[in-house]
């Protein structure tokens, strides 16, 4: 949802500021990593947050989402919605079952710099919409990361995002959007996945400097989403599946370092994977 006061102008990075970034980035990625390995059926979706945040605890880093205010704080390291869970899901006794569809958010603060990143894991075998599902959430980010160096404005990259997520008969989720993200997780600007007469009011340039949080939900049919009575979970209206995909990116002159890529995360000598602008 578009917050108040959001046509502050954001906050533009160094090239310091966005490799202290990076590791931060490098942290999430194995984080998520460890996720992938664990998600599996018959795993409690409890245990797959335990882990993610004994892994932060040894490495030094502040888990972002715990403690969250919100109308009572979030209680986990990770949000872990399942299906029909689009986002905010709190990890708990629930069982991973066979076809399921796992929404895993993280994020974290290392040495002053945070990074945020989601995946969605098929749990076992899925259907093969669900899996189609998938592969245009996954399309739809890898487009926000191709034309961010190639187009001057935010609308005219969502335009893009939310036509191939239509043109696949899915709908893009309007009630959440992405955002800045620097030396807190929620910075200016807003971005969104889908443009509007609100969401122009509100667009920006894009220009070197820039750290943005980019996170398609695509849902299977309809776009409306309600929140569970815990205050956090948010579930598709219909009831039917959705999916989740983030990165952290940073706009450079040299094009797009994805600051949550696996790419490097596992060999501290390796650079940040650098997506260049095509002609």
């Amino acid at each position: 949802m578009l917050r108040p006061n959001a046509n502050r102008p954001p906050e533009l990075k160094s090239a310091r500021e966005v490799a202290l970034m990076r590791e931060a980035g490098k942290l999430v990625a194995r984080a998520l990593k460890i996720c992938r390995d664990l998600a599996k059926p018959g795993v409690k979706t409890i245990e797959i947050d335990q882990a993610v945040e004994a892994f932060y605890a040894k490495h030094m880093a502040v888990p972002l989402f715990k403690g969250y205010p919100g109308k009572t704080p979030f209680p986990a390291v990770t949000c872990l919605s399942v299906n029909e869970q689009v986002v905010h899901g709190i990890p708990g006794q629930r069982v991973l079952k066979e076809g399921d569809l796992l929404k895993v958010d993280t994020a974290c603060r290392l040495n002053g710099w945070c990074a945020d990143r989601a995946i969605t894991v098929p749990i076992g075998t899925v259907s093969p919409e669900k899996l189609r599902l998938l592969k245009v959430g996954e399309e739809t980010l890898q487009i926000a990361i191709d034309l961010l160096p190639r187009r001057k404005w935010w609308s005219q990259v969502a335009s893009e995002m939310q036509r191939h997520v239509e043109k696949a008969g899915f709908s893009v989720v309007t009630s959440y959007v992405g955002h800045g993200i620097g030396r807190t997780m929620h910075e200016n600007p807003q971005v969104p996945n889908y443009v509007d007469h609100e969401t122009r009011k509100s667009d920006f340039k894009l220009e070197p400097g820039l750290t943005l949080a980019v996170e398609p939900m695509v849902n299977m049919r309809r776009a409306e989403v309600d929140t569970l009575g815990d205050q956090w979970t948010v579930v598709t209206r219909d009831r039917l599946a959705s999916v989740h995909v983030e990165h952290t990116l940073a706009l450079t002159p040299n094009g797009v370092i994805i600051i949550t890529a696996d790419e490097g995360a596992f060999d501290d000598d390796a650079p940040a994977a650098v997506v260049p602008p095509s002609a």
